[in-house]
């Protein structure tokens, strides 16, 4: 007998004693997407009640992710016309980050503490990539809107 009509009868045993449950393609693709979910909602921290020295009664938002190696701060301030200003500040060592909205990139280098600007970024969702050196991988934030 060759290799392959022994992995043939092998197949056919497997699949008529312990056959591939019917919805178990639905099953998986659910339980991955549940985890993904997960995920961001574990990796975004929306932190209220943080009183901020900001001039006027503009609307602030500040927001915290972390993925355990690393973790960025974003404090979202309006600004004139509608549109936002989103400051951060990144406890790693980073050598950009890339603020996304559509196909529109904002990309700054960090200053001096990890602190970096955004500013006129009109209101609607956005991500964050912090572009880390050394042996941090890269931080890619979940959407929020700003």
């Amino acid at each position: 007998m060759s290799d392959d009509e022994l992995f043939a009868r092998l197949r056919a045993a497997a699949e008529a004693l312990d056959p591939v449950p019917e919805d178990l393609a639905d099953r998986m693709v659910a339980v991955v997407a549940v985890a993904d979910l997960s995920r961001e909602y574990a990796l975004l921290t929306l932190m209220e009640g943080i009183e901020s020295p900001v001039r006027g009664d503009a609307e602030t938002t500040t927001l915290q992710f972390s993925d355990g190696s690393a973790t960025v701060l974003l404090h979202i301030s309006g600004a004139e016309g509608g549109a936002r200003r989103v400051d951060g500040w990144i406890d790693a060592e980073a050598s950009e980050v890339r603020l996304t909205q559509g196909e529109r990139t904002w990309t700054t280098e960090p200053a001096e503490h990890g602190r970096f600007a955004f500013e006129d970024v009109p209101a609607g969702l956005c991500r964050v990539q912090v572009v880390t050196q050394g042996d941090v991988k890269d931080l890619l934030t979940p959407q929020f809107e700003v």
